[in-house]
């Protein structure tokens, strides 16, 4: 099949595109990238005043499947991910049985491929039932299919076995993705801060988060190493990150939608679709996150999206989950956010979505959209202005702060392999 998509912006920073181009696409793969492209196609998508990206790439998602089915399944994880202009998505390994080994990163690319509308790419867990004990076999993993290892929701607490798993990761040339928590120096349901105080919650402190940004750079840099930092959220880890770039550290980072939107003193009741992990913290630290994202401290967005049933947040405060939903609000919230605030221009969120993700994952493949290459694509109407709706969200997970919140910008459309999924906002009706 072949489609052309005519007038719209294409934004693709790794090639340095910022105009109106035309594409076309012939059996799933970018043909031609020109001005005034008149060739005959079999569809025609006309997307003037719109931006045509690479499909955006997201480093933090947590599919729950196996295991946790009743919060999300891969094929609704995957819907709710073109829905939001996501066209590869990497799964965290906190499953049930855990993603420790080959055959569970196999199983996941099996039902992904069945069940699935985008790409999946397994992330597998550092330790052995991420129980901090013992490594898992990295090298099988990787074999097998795992685009990296985590051990996201808990920390890997010793540092020798974390080194090691640094070295092994540099071996089978895939990332570690960290999860910045000293448990000992957490234990609280939200932000040490006064907005705690006044709900009378115990607080968690920033010093939880900076201390492993701090040792797993140090381990990073002993092996001459990478280390990429998830879901970054407080001032003093991001002048820690700063630090180790200025000497030369190969440590990467991304923030949240929801870290650089809002702060803890937006909590005003005992509302559970607030509390995640990293809390939301203060507005000295949300300003820094913001900053970090702009001068490129922070290369990364991505969405830690983390669906939750209704019983799992519908509880007293220290007692609900953590997390939120993340795919279907990411653009919208980046866009209003970033770039209407003068933060960011449109290349660069686009960048963050796209291309650095992609070095991130040393994935030449993805991120693109240079001729021969795959057709993943969204086109964004920047310009829409709509009120978020939980209901009318793909994911089964309704958990989000953002109810009701009004933002700009929609995905429209997202090609996946040059297939359309998503057209007009909407599922299209074979994939629903």
């Amino acid at each position: 099949m072949r489609i052309l998509i005519k007038n719209g912006r294409l934004i693709d920073p790794l090639n340095n595109v910022d105009e109106k181009m035309d594409i076309l696409i012939s059996n799933g793969i970018v043909e031609k990238i020109e001005q005034n492209i008149t060739e005959s196609v079999d569809k025609t998508i006309d997307a003037n005043n719109m931006w045509v990206t690479p499909g955006f790439i997201d480093l933090h998602v947590h599919l729950r499947e196996p295991g946790y089915e009743h919060k999300e399944t891969i094929a609704t994880g995957t819907r709710s991910a073109v829905m939001g202009g996501f066209t590869s998505i990497c799964c965290m390994p906190n499953t049930k049985p855990v993603t420790d080994n080959e055959i569970l990163v196999e199983y996941i690319k099996m039902k992904a491929e069945r069940e699935g509308v985008c790409r999946v790419l397994p992330v597998g867990a550092i330790t052995v039932g991420q129980k901090g004990e013992a490594l898992s076999d990295i090298g099988k993993m990787a074999k097998a299919g795992a685009c990296a290892i985590s051990e996201d929701g808990f920390t890997v607490e010793n540092a020798s076995l974390m080194k090691t798993a640094i070295k092994y990761a540099q071996m089978f040339d895939i990332p570690v993705f960290s999860h910045c928590e000293d448990v000992t120096l957490a234990g609280g349901s939200m932000n040490a801060g006064d907005t705690a105080t006044k709900l009378g919650l115990k607080g968690i402190s920033n010093e939880s988060e900076d201390v492993i940004v701090s040792r797993d750079i140090i381990l990073a840099d002993s092996l001459k190493a990478p280390i990429h930092l998830c879901h970054i959220s407080t001032k003093g880890a991001v002048d820690l990150i700063k630090d180790a770039k200025a000497r030369g550290s190969k440590v990467t980072a991304e923030a949240t939608p929801h870290h650089f939107t809002l702060v803890d003193e937006d909590i005003t009741d005992y509302d559970g679709n607030y509390k995640m992990n990293p809390p939301l913290r203060s507005t000295q630290d949300r300003a820094a996150i913001i900053e970090a994202l702009k001068n490129d401290t922070i290369q990364v967005i991505a969405t830690d999206h983390a669906p939750h049933h209704i019983d799992e947040k519908n509880c007293e405060f220290e007692r609900a989950l953590n997390g939120i939903v993340g795919l279907e609000t990411a653009l919208s919230l980046s866009i209003s956010e970033l770039v209407e605030k003068g933060v960011l221009t449109p290349f660069k969120m686009i960048e963050k979505l796209t291309k650095n993700p992609a070095k991130v994952l040393r994935r030449k493949d993805l991120g693109h959209l240079s001729i021969g290459a795959k057709a993943d694509i969204a086109i964004i109407d920047p310009n829409v202005k709509y009120k978020i709706n939980i209901e009318n969200f793909v994911s089964k997970g309704k958990n989000s702060p953002f109810n009701n919140r009004e933002v700009t910008g929609k995905v429209l459309y997202t090609l996946v392999d040059g297939k359309i999924i998503v057209e007009n906002g909407q599922l299209r009706e074979e994939y629903k």
